[in-house]
């Protein structure tokens, strides 16, 4: 169920909230991720009225925010006629029911908000999976926070209150919903693997897009691929992974596989939850790592998504990075200052095609590592060979004589056992 109403009867109108500890990190690190907050919140169906900007020495266990910024808080709300309060933090149950009392509002932390996000817009049965286990894991602790109103009701000696009795069944009843959930994603997780173990036999060479979410990779695939695959210009456009094929220029087709968007400070909730789908990445040949160049925080966004690399286990992959969005003044000044601070990449537009015949030649100079040039001799009653070369490797020469068929090809290492007994030598 969606967080954000956004029927007739309802819209949220919505306070955003963000904490400044001094120390902790720059003011106008807080500003710009506030800044990220609005767009989610708007992207969710909220009305937003405005953001607040709270600077404290430390953080208050109570209330995450001072008593005092608590009040002027509640003042705002008030001003505001709003009925929402989004932090751009993670809060504790206490901290949220506390503030939900003292601001006489709904509040939401940046994780509900970005659940709610995903929640609206998976599409798919394992996206949905997802998505609701991260929920629950999320819930689980907060669930006394639900239930407040009946806590009064408490029982004698030996005798529990209603609000402790249904508390105690929602909770047993959400970890059973995990467990379920879980089980699930572990299928997911095994027929995903089993699908690449299968694409690794035909020699496919795996590609995973990533990026900081709205940077252009769902247009880069359709640009790459010649596909419709959903694309807007909106924050987590794409949850659910996609697959397309992409011929490279020296005739080797590989697969490339559109993941969900990253984002700074991405609850860990949706990292574990996600593990089927982020797997996709950690197993691949190759990461293009897809960057708005035009983005006035393009560093930034670029160490959060290696972040969650190194969450994943993919910090070791090797990674292109495609420094998008150059048909922009911007971006293209941009992606020649980045680009120097960068390991191997190349500079696109997504949108108007520019250089991406570029990329498609690094891609094919990236992956050919994984390929071995062989003379082949290999007689014709081995149809099921010749055709599997024909489909996974790089055929450069062949020539018909006899029994054999002789040919020049570059093979996927997987096939290099199926192919070595008709090896030709120079003796040959």
């Amino acid at each position: 169920m969606s967080l954000i109403e956004t029927n007739s009867k309802q819209v949220e109108r919505a306070l955003l909230v963000g904490v400044w500890v001094r120390g902790q990190n720059e003011e106008w690190e807080v500003r710009d991720t506030l800044d990220e907050l609005s767009m989610l919140a708007a992207g969710a169906g909220a009305e937003v009225r405005g953001q607040i900007l709270c600077k404290q020495s430390k953080i208050h266990a109570g209330h995450y925010i001072g008593k005092g910024k608590a009040e002027e808080l509640a003042c705002r709300v008030l001003e505001e006629d709003a009925n929402l309060v989004i932090f751009d933090e993670d809060l504790t149950p206490a901290q949220g029911r506390n503030l939900e009392n003292a601001l006489g509002a709904r509040v939401l932390d940046r994780t509900q908000l970005i659940l709610d996000i995903f929640a609206q817009r998976a599409q798919t049965r394992e996206g949905c999976l997802q998505i609701e286990l991260a929920q629950h894991l999320y819930l689980l602790p907060r669930l006394r926070r639900m239930w407040t109103h009946l806590e009064r009701q408490q029982g004698g000696i030996g005798l529990k209150g209603p609000g402790e009795t249904q508390l105690e069944m929602d909770r047993r009843r959400i970890q059973q919903l995990i467990r379920t959930l879980s089980k699930e994603l572990d299928q997911v997780r095994t027929r995903r693997a089993e699908q690449r173990r299968g694409r690794r036999r035909h020699g496919w060479a795996l590609v995973s897009l990533v990026g900081y979410t709205n940077a252009g990779k769902s247009t880069l695939l359709n640009r790459l691929a010649g596909s419709d695959i959903y694309a807007e210009d909106q924050l987590f456009a794409t949850l659910d992974p996609t697959t397309r094929q992409v011929e490279l220029p020296n005739r080797e087709p590989c697969l490339i596989t559109d993941t969900v968007g990253f984002i700074r400070k991405l609850p860990h909730h949706l990292v574990e939850s996600f593990k089927a789908t982020l797997e996709e990445v950690a197993e691949a040949d190759l990461v293009l790592h897809v960057i708005d160049a035009s983005h006035s925080k393009v560093e930034q966004q670029i160490d959060a998504v290696n972040v969650v690399l190194q969450e994943i286990g993919a910090e070791e992959k090797p990674v292109l990075c495609v420094l998008n969005k150059i048909d922009t003044e911007e971006g293209a000044r941009a992606a020649k200052r980045v680009a120097r601070t960068l390991g191997r990449s190349i500079a696109v537009s997504a949108i108007t095609g520019e250089n991406i015949d570029g990329l498609l030649d690094e891609l094919s100079d990236c992956l050919k590592g994984d390929k071995e040039l062989m003379t082949l001799s290999i007689p014709l009653s081995e149809g099921r060979l010749l055709a599997l070369l024909q489909n996974s490797a790089t055929v450069l020469e062949e020539k018909y004589e006899g029994p054999n068929a002789e040919l020049l090809v570059r093979v996927p290492l997987s096939l290099l056992p199926r192919c070595e007994p008709y090896r030709l030598t120079i003796d040959d």
